[in-house]
């Protein structure tokens, strides 16, 4: 599977931006300006970027329409998809910039941060949709975890998120278990 470059930044932008949400901890990593620096720093967008507090309700307030992706199957997700393009005003168009060869831009740089990263959320899902990969959006398998991932490997096998130690975390365990049950 391969996903053009813009399709994987978007994939990975939405990951990262739903696993602010609270989790077990009940930890929410998207409060401050800080924090959407943060974001923003590993997750680049164009456009106007204001860092105020209505900004950033906004880019949270997005969060959980996003996480729905990973609570649905490839057919549930269409009707979620269009809506996300239908409420950006999605009109997809070609632009190339900075070190970016040629690449779609679905809303204008004056759209707010929210609606721009919910649109291009949208539109890598549409990607994932037609090339029916779907089931590589995953929720970690860790039992302790509700991150989101995409799974970007080769064979699809990956089954651990990358906001913690999950995938080793449960591979210690399995190797414990297995002792135990050998030494009992």
């Amino acid at each position: 599977m391969v996903f053009i470059n813009d399709t994987r930044q978007a994939l990975t932008a939405a990951v990262h931006l739903v696993n602010t949400l609270p989790g077990y901890d009940g930890e929410d990593t998207l409060q401050t300006a800080d924090d959407l620096d943060v974001y923003l720093r590993v997750n680049p967008y164009t456009g106007t970027i204001r860092r105020d507090a209505a900004e950033i309700d906004a880019v949270r307030g997005i969060r959980s329409r996003l996480r729905e992706l990973w609570d649905v199957d490839r057919e549930s997700a269409v009707p979620l998809v269009n809506r996300m393009l239908s409420d950006g005003h999605a009109l997809p168009q070609l632009s190339k910039h900075d070190e970016f060869d040629w690449h779609i831009h679905a809303t204008s740089d004056d759209a707010s941060l929210a609606t721009r990263i919910l649109v291009e959320a949208a539109m890598a899902f549409v990607d994932v949709i037609r090339s029916d990969e779907y089931d590589r959006v995953r929720v970690c398998d860790a039992d302790d975890c509700e991150s989101v991932y995409v799974d970007f490997s080769r064979n699809g096998s990956k089954r651990y998120c990358d906001t913690g130690n999950c995938g080793n975390r449960m591979n210690v365990n399995a190797y414990r278990e297995r002792k135990a049950r050998r030494s009992a």
